[in-house]
């Protein structure tokens, strides 16, 4: 009987199995929890508890896509406005829209927002066009919704008056803008004014609170 034990062999244990069977699935558990932590699976270090740059400044597609936007309504917004007032308004009376305090009053502004600068045409049409380019380029960096609204409206207000002066009289970056909103005792102006104006005003407050258009905050 010994003898063909020995030949045989006594089989393991349902207890050895066990154990070993356990000790496998903790082996494989550890290294599976390890490359979650490693990958950022779940956006944050299994060792430290901090984020990791995969969970880091999402969505700047969606701000993308909100700058675009905001920039398209803006200019839509202007065009149309222009062109109702030069059919249906320019070289009548002024329309009294509020009393003394506000009229609409078409005229043809050769200069930069509020009619400053009749002179430098040429040179304003030229510093919108930089603007435009520099805000395209900008939009690659961009993972902040207030600076994706605020770059929207100077980008669309931009857009606006290049248009004017690219395709109305007296020619190519020589056009006159249409002005028609006239506040009493203020310069007259017309809505891609006002959505630059909005825009910078925006662009003021952000950098005052420290916040950059890739969605860091900084204090100085």
């Amino acid at each position: 009987m010994a003898e063909a034990e020995r030949i045989i062999g006594t089989p393991d244990t349902p207890d050895d199995d066990h154990q070993q069977t356990a000790a496998a699935g903790a082996a494989a558990g550890a290294e599976a929890a390890g490359a979650s932590g490693e990958t950022g699976e779940t956006g944050t270090d299994g060792a430290s508890g901090q984020r990791t740059p995969a969970a880091h400044k999402p969505g700047r597609g969606r701000r993308i896509a909100v700058l675009f936007s905001v920039a398209a309504f803006a200019y839509a917004l202007d065009l149309i406005s222009k062109m109702l007032v030069v059919a249906r308004l320019e070289g009548r009376a002024p329309i009294r829209v509020v009393g003394d305090l506000l009229e609409l009053h078409v005229i043809r502004n050769p200069g930069a927002a509020f009619s400053f600068g009749a002179a430098f045409t040429v040179i304003f049409s030229l510093i919108a066009a930089i603007v435009i380019v520099v805000i395209v380029r900008l939009a690659r960096k961009l993972y902040s919704f207030p600076w994706a609204v605020a770059l929207g409206l100077l980008l669309g207000g931009a857009l606006g008056n290049l248009t004017d002066r690219i395709f109305r009289t007296p020619g190519v970056f020589e056009g006159a803008v249409v002005d028609f909103i006239a506040p009493k005792g203020f310069a007259v102006f017309n809505l891609a004014d006002s959505a630059i104006v909005c825009g910078g005003i925006l662009i003021v407050v952000l950098s005052f609170y420290g916040l950059d258009p890739d969605g860091t905050v900084h204090k100085d």
